[in-house]
């Protein structure tokens, strides 16, 4: 049972078995949590949090019964680098749209340092690149805002 709730959550209910594009999923599916947990900061940032600890965990110990690195069923990370990456921001669509796209940019691309987080061990190479991707994220949309007057 313990087994496959970790499975459940660290596939967030599934979506990582999506035949087609299961991370964009997932970043959708992330958006929509951000959306409706993001009137109360407090709230987004302990929610936040606490799906980070229990990806770290429950992805690291899925992939070892999988036997593989970063399965790509595995997408509880773009959940968590999406509300990341809209962290502290205004949602209107605009921004969460933009958010979107530069997320998943910077998640496949991996610049530096992202590509040196994915060779970590475990659920914490699984996570944290994808925590970083939303931490760049996070920091061009607010340039972005600035400089359009908004935030």
């Amino acid at each position: 049972m313990k087994n496959s709730l970790m499975k459940a959550f660290a596939t967030v209910l599934g979506v990582g078995f999506l035949p087609a594009a299961p991370g964009t999923w997932a970043t959708a599916v992330g958006i929509v949590i951000a959306y409706y947990s993001s009137a109360n900061v407090v709230i987004y940032t302990v929610l936040l949090l606490v799906l980070l600890a229990l990806g770290i965990v429950a992805t690291g110990r899925v992939a070892k019964q999988m036997g593989q690195k970063d399965p790509g069923c595995l997408c509880i990370d773009e959940v968590v680098g999406i509300m990341i990456a809209l962290w502290g921001l205004p949602l209107m669509w605009s921004i969460m749209i933009c958010g979107f796209f530069l997320f998943r940019a910077f998640d496949m691309f991996k610049i530096y340092p992202i590509n040196r987080l994915e060779g970590l061990h475990g659920g914490w190479g699984i996570m944290l690149d994808d925590c970083m991707a939303g931490v760049y994220t996070n920091i061009l949309l607010r340039i972005a805002l600035r400089c359009a007057g908004i935030f």
